[in-house]
Order: C-alpha cells, then structure tokens, then sequence
C-alpha cells in the first residue's frame, strides 16, 4: 500500500480501476462544490450585465465612501478581535498548561464552553443582559439612580466583545495543543545555557507555539469578518460582511445586488491573501513535532493561586452572560424593564419543540447528512495526504485548507449564484431543493474530518500496514483490520467537530434557506427579527445543550489534541 494509489496500479488494470475512480469522484465533489461557485461569483465580479469583463465594479465599491469605511471597519474590528482573544486565549493556555492551581481541572473543562454557542445566539443573551433595557442597565437606573441607560454592546465595541467572549476558546485550544507539542528538552537545554523566566518564554516557548497561534488566529480573523448576523443585532451596518448580505437579499436594486456579489468576491481574496501570508509565516515542520510529552507543572502559591483563580472566574463570569441571557429569555415571561423575568414558562420550549419542529428536525437531518458527507469524501482525502504521492496532493491540501478561510457569508453567495440555474432534466436550480443545505454544510466542514483523520494517520507507522500486505492482505482489508482500528478516535472526533459546527453554521445557511427547511439558526435569526425573542431564546439553549454535550464526547476523546481541529 506504499504510494497508495501508484501502488495500486496492478497488472489487468481491475485493481487500479477502483482508487482512481475514487480520486476522481474526490476531485469532482471539489470541483463541482468548492471551486465552481468560487470561479462563478468571480465571474459575475468581473463581468457587466452583457457578459463584457470589466474592472468597473470593484472601481465604483474604491469610489463609495461608505463601502471603504465598511472595509476599514471590517480589517479594524478583525485585527481588534484577534489581539483580544490572544490576549485572554494565550494566558489561559500558559496557565492550563505549565500550573498547578486549585480547580485547574474545572477551568479546562470550563474554557471550552463559550466556543459551543454560535454567535448569534450569544449576541441574543448579551442584549438581554447589557442591552438598553438589559438587567445591568435597570440594575443601575433602579439602584443607583442612573438616568440614561449605558451603551455597552450597541457599536462596533459590542461586536467585538461579543466575537472576542466566543472566540478566545480558539486561540486557547490551538496554543495548548502547540505547549503539548513541545519537546521538554528544548526548554531544558535553554535553562542550562541561562536561559530562563521571560527569555526562556520569548525565544523558545513562544516561537514553538506559532504555528498553533497563528491558525487560531487566522480562524478568528476570519470568522468574525464574515459574521453578518451579530453586527446587525447590534445595529452595526458598515461592515462588508453585513452589507453583503443587506445587498444580496435585497433583491430589488441590480446595482446594489452586483455590489453583494463584489463584496463577496472581495472578502474570499482577502481570505486568501491572509491564509497564504499565515502560511508563508509559519512553517509548522520548521517548529514542532508530532510528539505529545508530559508537561511538569509549576505549582503556585497561594497568592499565586487566588490571582489566577480571580482572574479566570471573572474571564469564564463574562463569558457565561450570553447563556445567562439566553436562558431567562427561553423561560421568561414579562421581561421588559425589569432585572429578570416576572413569570417562568416552558411555553416557548413547546412552540419550537412540539408546534414547530421543523427547526429542529431540518438541522439534525443536514448535520448528520453533512458528517455523512465529510466521512465519504474527507476520510479518502486524508489518506491520500498522508499516504501517496498521488498528483494534485499538494493541491489537494491547499483546498482543503482553503475551505477554513472562504467566509461564509461569501460561499453562500457563491452557490446562489452558481447553482440558481435550472439542473438538466428539471425545471429548477439546486438552490430550489433542501439538499443544497447539507452540501455546503459539508464543504464548509470538511476540512475538521479531514484533520482529524490525517492526524490519526501520521501516528500510524506505515511498516504496520506494509507487514499486512507482505503476507497478502489487500488494499481494503488491509485498511480494515489494520488502519481503522487505529485512527476511528481521530476520524470520529473530526466528525463530531463537524457535526457540532453544522449545527451552529450561520453565514452560509441564511442565504440558502427555503420555506419549511430551515435550520435552527435561521429560525433563531427569523424569530428574533420578527420580535418573538423568547422563542429565538428557546432555540439557542436546544442548539447549545446539544453541542455540549457533542463537546464533552470531543473533550474526552481527543483532550489537549482537540486544538488540532483548527491547525
């Protein structure tokens, strides 16, 4: 099985036939779902009505002052949102990581939390609590007097602070898996130089952790410049993101419907000039090893100890606000001007649950088609990174990694436009049929399977598998008794990385929802734009309760590696 498919290639062409029609069926899936609709919203780009390309479109978004300020806005409230979740996500991991302090093991488990609940329900619960009318707010006017009501999230500082309380996770997750990584060794080597305290930290320690940083980094930039649905719960409206979608949906104005589409095109090139200056930054092979070593920690003392323990309660305290808001509103009646709801109910819980189910049922019906997807399409694909030579591998890897930077605001566009025509032999486009949505559920999420499966192939030695095919067993059942058994920890906790952020995607799913199919964040996001708050509330705890419980089975199967997901 050495060189995988070339290996393959037998004599009487039988054997040879059956992995070449899979590497075929895999680049077609890419080429039909990834790279078709990219080259499609580039095309519209680049195009006028007639069909002549032309610049003119990108020449009239340079021109409007309004769109440049959006552009601004959007690399500003990018840049503000990484140095602020590094700022909390690295000390996290350095304290999770090299102390002992009391409630270390709860303060792992505790730091995952706020990465299972989408945005959109997180803005929600943070409008119930530090809105105009929010808890804090009646708290203060009716205790100590204040007149006026303080903004605390409506602007671009309260999407900032939204994304920063979800996202830091991310960071903290990928710099730990980069501390475990590192070889104690190196840093034992530099203490017997002289190297110690904050030169130790600064020219071993930190430059180990790059590559773990600057992917948790690249993530959350991305991310939260292609969140569309929190700025504009916040009333935040020039962002490009936002205006993309303002503009696509609008449906009237050509001009403002061809600059949606501009915007898009935009976002998905600056993506892309971000990931490739992230990857010509780091080298991950120059910096760290496959190797997981036990790291000895420092225990602090005890004044030591009740900093640290300070400063993560009241870090975990702001990042449960959204869950506190989320939850009184689910089961909260008569709610306005007051610190907290008059009246509990379970009534909210039964409209979405009994009267309404379609939310529900439509989001596990795609998630699990997606992760059905993701395991065909991206277990083969990790096999072949980690096992052949096949030609076009090494595009094959800049796809996939190209999946994790395409916004999703901008990839939803690109299937409306790409897949709004009429399928041979039918009268309508794929954007007409349910079964778009868990199609891009799956692109949008394979690239999880694809590394948490290729991670469980690098630590499976291949002598393994050539011992298996030195006394006959074939391809197949070689990677059925041998290799499976090895790696199903890897390809299950990339699935169900997969699933659980199917469950929460947003930006994509917006555009593409249809009358009776939505999912549970369409729902949320409809139900809150039409003023029924508490049934949108209702939603967010179904959403959050079922990605616990998917992230507690991740935590325990994968630990400290799970920050491989994103890397």
């Amino acid at each position: 099985m050495t060189d995988g498919v070339a290996a393959a290639a037998r004599p009487g062409g039988r054997v040879a036939l059956a992995p070449a029609l899979g590497v075929a069926a895999i680049w077609l899936f890419l080429l039909l779902f990834l790279v078709y609709p990219l080259l499609r919203i580039f095309w519209d780009a680049f195009t006028d009505e007639a069909g002549r390309l032309t610049v003119g479109h990108f020449v009239e978004f340079a021109g409007d002052a309004f769109y440049r300020r959006s552009l601004v806005n959007s690399l500003l409230l990018g840049v503000g949102t990484v140095a602020a979740t590094s700022a909390l996500g690295v000390t996290i991991a350095f304290l999770l990581v090299r102390y002992d302090f009391v409630g270390r093991s709860l303060f792992s488990y505790l730091t995952l939390i706020p990465i299972i609940s989408p945005p959109l329900v997180g803005v929600l619960g943070v409008t119930f609590i530090l809105g105009r009318a929010g808890t804090v707010n009646v708290l203060l006017m009716d205790w100590l007097g204040v007149a006026r009501p303080f903004n605390f999230i409506y602007g671009l500082h309260g999407v900032m602070l939204v994304e920063a309380l979800h996202l830091f996770p991310m960071i903290t997750l990928n710099v730990v898996d980069a501390l475990a990584k590192i070889d104690p060794a190196l840093e034992e080597a530099a203490e017997s130089v002289g190297a110690r305290g904050w030169r130790k930290l600064r020219t071993i320690t930190l430059p180990l952790t790059t590559p773990g940083y600057v992917a948790g980094a690249l993530l959350v930039f991305i991310w939260t410049f292609s969140d569309f649905a929190t700025p504009l719960v916040l009333g935040v409206h020039d962002l490009l993101a936002a205006q993309a979608y303002l503009n696509i949906v609008q449906f009237v104005d050509r001009r403002l419907f061809r600059m949606g589409i501009v915007i898009s095109a935009l976002m998905v090139v600056l993506a892309v000039v971000f990931l490739v200056a992230a990857r010509r930054y780091v080298a991950i092979k120059d910096y760290s090893s496959l190797a997981y070593s036990r790291v000895a920690r420092r225990r602090l003392s005890g004044a030591g100890q009740a900093a640290v323990v300070l400063f993560l309660s009241l870090v975990m305290l702001a990042s449960f606000i959204p869950y506190l808001g989320v939850v009184l509103a689910s089961v909260g009646r008569g709610w306005s001007l007051t610190p907290f709801p008059e009246q509990y109910t379970l009534q909210y819980f039964e409209r979405v649950i009994v009267e309404t189910p379609k939310y529900i049922v439509n989001t596990f019906l795609y998630a699990g088609l997606a992760v059905a997807l993701c395991i065909a399409v991206g277990v083969p694909i990790a096999w072949l990174l980690a096992r052949t030579r096949v030609p076009g591998r090494d595009m094959l890897d800049g796809l996939n990694t190209l999946i994790l930077a395409i916004p999703g605001t901008a990839i939803g566009i690109a299937y409306i436009r790409a897949f709004h025509v009429p399928l041979p032999g039918l009268e309508r486009g794929l954007t007409s049929y349910w079964i778009i949505l868990p199609l891009i559920l799956a692109v949008r999420r394979l690239p999880y399977t694809v590394r948490g499966s290729y991670a469980s192939l690098l630590l499976v030695h291949r002598s393994m598998e050539e011992a298996a095919a030195s006394v006959g067993a074939g391809g197949v059942r070689t990677f059925r008794d041998i290799t499976l058994p090895l790696i199903w920890r890897g390809v299950l906790v990339g699935s169900l990385f997969s699933f659980m952020t199917s469950l929460q995607e947003a930006s994509a799913v917006l555009f593409l929802s249809l009358g009776g199919w939505e999912t549970m964040t369409v729902g949320i996001f409809s139900f809150y734009i039409a003023g029924s708050a508490n049934e949108a509330a209702a939603l967010g705890v179904i959403l959050i309760v079922v990605a616990a419980v998917t992230l507690v089975l991740i935590n325990r199967i994968a630990g400290a590696r799970m920050g491989g997901m994103f890397g």
